[in-house]
């Protein structure tokens, strides 16, 4: 509630490549993995959303372009076809938040800090739950945070939807 700036709501939709060193590329223009992989032939590149621990992680194909708006690693080739452990997902994820973060705060914008969430299972509970059909975002389920404020937050998994007239 009140007023927010947004970094998003001003800035052009780029893919987002997080490479070993935890820095971040940014493309606003369609480019083929196969460009990218002609810099570093030691890496892969994997699209975030098809991450899930205990699932092998699988490469983009060469002739893929870039999604707008997409998140992707650039992983070393010993990581290629392997399951993808916890503490694995866990050391992406800060990377990942880490390197949207200091992009945020280079602009000097308002907005709040980017979390990355994967959706996985573990323990049999969900991390995460993929909302289909509103542009596949993922909305924790099941935590409550506390606000500097010290007011406590509602759990929140509704979304909004089309009305049908």
């Amino acid at each position: 509630m009140g007023i927010c700036n947004s970094c998003e709501s001003t800035s052009v939709a780029t893919a987002k490549l997080i490479l070993q060193d935890g820095r971040l590329q940014e493309f606003s223009y369609p480019i083929k993995a196969s460009y990218l992989l002609q810099k570093d032939p030691n890496i892969f590149i994997c699209n975030s959303d098809e991450m899930d621990f205990g699932d092998i992680v699988s490469a983009i194909k060469s002739d893929e372009e870039l999604q707008l708006g997409q998140l992707y690693f650039a992983l070393p080739l010993n990581r290629l076809k392997r399951k993808l452990k916890a503490e694995e997902m866990a050391e992406l994820a800060v990377k990942a938040s880490s390197a949207l973060n200091s992009i945020c705060g280079k602009e000097k914008c308002g907005c709040r800090n980017k979390v990355v969430l994967f959706s996985g299972v573990r323990g049999g509970g969900n991390l995460g739950k993929k909302v289909a059909g509103d542009g596949g975002s993922t909305v924790p389920e099941g935590r409550r945070g506390r606000s500097s404020g010290g007011g406590r937050r509602a759990k929140f998994t509704a979304r909004l939807s089309a009305i049908s007239e």
